[in-house]
């Protein structure tokens, strides 16, 4: 009966990609619109690979004749490079790149092989990163649903929670509309090193170290950023006594851990010899004079504004948080590391010089993170005893997924805009299906 119950989670998990390509050919593959998939900073994670494996040209010197002259036009332009040492460089870190790969070079020979044009640019690359982006979301509903399983969530719980974030954040936008950019591939990545993160802290298995020692290598080398994600490790190891346990076991024996940190150095190393190739220096800052302001935090209005709250444009985001309830109940250590994790990844990403992170669709930033939210709400609908409550709360589920598609098709066609909403321009717009026909 288990067995049959997991081939329900993976033959949904299959169905979604089936919807996912069948949406993504429909909005993107025809005509001309496939000039818009590789768009705005994911122009940026992409311009790698034609740069290595096309052009030889890691300064970006090919950019001026395809970006200004052959493919983007002045509304679609992007320029994604910086300069420092007098020299150019690629403004974004190259992990996403590096995920991508093997579309991009299945692109190519389609492309070879085809009438396209073999330059890095033409639709068959767009189509095939579409495609990678799909991909990476699958693997990360994979692991999303073994993690939920380690939880004891039920399978049928576990497919509602899977389409739940699919389809009702922010997941589903950045899949099909801009799949170049970094979000997708860390979701998949984080979900992942979770999952074997849970599966080391049950079996104290060194291999389980090695493969979390190259999903980190990955997470970091697509956005340094998220190696925030080590401190939900307390949180996964399930108490205090497994996670001493852990620590203990790896303080006797050094070598795996050594090991796992030349893994994760070795992974991220590569960003430091693409800046000397590119410029001369390993150790070079990209974002120039944008970082992080820790003294001005946007707390509140990273949740809660109309411009671009979480909670406002990914309402399923806020009622998972009831799951808080019931992981008390069940256990106050993990409530307090899953709780404090939340508070300064919430902290940290508001801190950033621009807390909204321009032109997006709700809050980008948090997709990766979305599969913590996951468990909780897997969480909450394990623990409804309440019948009648039960129902309501998944109506409501069901309802918010809706709610996220009217919002997404609005953001697309700019009912929603990419940067400047207000409180008038949000009620005014809400809901309002008669404004798209």
């Amino acid at each position: 009966m288990k067995w049959i119950n997991k081939n329900k989670v993976n033959f949904t998990i299959l169905f979604i990609g089936i919807v996912l390509i069948w949406i993504s050919s429909n909005f993107n593959w025809y005509r001309e619109h496939w000039r818009g998939i590789i768009e705005a900073d994911g122009k940026g994670y992409y311009a790698y690979l034609p740069a290595m494996f096309i052009y030889h040209d890691l300064n970006f010197g090919f950019f001026d004749e395809i970006e200004k002259e052959k493919y983007y036009s002045e509304n679609t332009y992007y320029d994604y490079r910086t300069y420092q040492n007098g020299c150019t460089l690629n403004k974004y870190y190259a992990g996403t790149a590096l995920a991508m790969m093997p579309f991009f070079l299945a692109g190519h020979c389609y492309a070879l092989l085809s009438d396209h044009p073999a330059d890095g640019y033409s639709a068959p690359y767009a189509i095939f990163i579409n495609l990678a982006a799909i991909f990476y979301l699958l693997i990360a509903c994979i692991y999303m649903s073994k993690l939920l399983r380690l939880y004891n969530i039920k399978e049928s719980i576990i497919i509602l929670t899977i389409i739940a974030f699919v389809f009702g954040t922010n997941i589903f936008y950045y899949t099909v509309s801009e799949p170049a950019m970094s979000h997708i591939y860390s979701l998949a990545f984080i979900s992942a090193f979770l999952y074997f993160s849970k599966r080391y802290f049950i079996k104290l298995c060194s291999k389980y170290m090695l493969t979390m020692a190259v999903l980190s290598g990955m997470i970091v080398l697509i956005r340094p950023v998220n190696l925030i994600i080590v401190a939900a490790v307390p949180f996964i190891a399930g108490s205090f006594q497994d996670l001493k346990a852990v620590i203990t076991a790896k303080l006797r024996n050094t070598g795996t851990f050594v090991l796992s940190l030349m893994i994760i150095i070795i992974i991220f190393s590569l960003q430091f010899i693409i800046y000397k190739i590119q410029t001369g220096s390993f150790f070079i800052y990209s974002y120039k004079d944008e970082g992080f302001n820790f003294f001005d935090p946007h707390f509140t209005d990273f949740l809660f504004s109309y411009k671009k709250g979480l909670f406002i444009y990914t309402p399923l985001a806020f009622i998972s948080l009831a799951g808080f309830i019931y992981l008390y109940r069940q256990s106050r250590y993990q409530f307090l590391t899953l709780a404090g994790f939340f508070i300064v990844l919430i902290y940290m990403l508001s801190s950033w010089w621009n807390w909204y992170y321009g032109g997006s669709f709700s809050s980008r930033v948090f997709i990766e993170y979305f599969v913590l939210l996951a468990i909780l709400l897997g969480i909450t609908l394990e623990n409804i005893r309440n019948r009648y409550l039960k129902k309501a709360y998944i109506l409501l589920v069901f309802l918010l997924i809706i709610a996220c598609q009217i919002q997404t098709v609005q953001y697309r066609y700019f009912d929603i805009h990419w940067s400047e909403m207000t409180k008038e321009k949000y009620w005014d717009v809400f809901m309002r299906i008669d404004k798209l026909i």
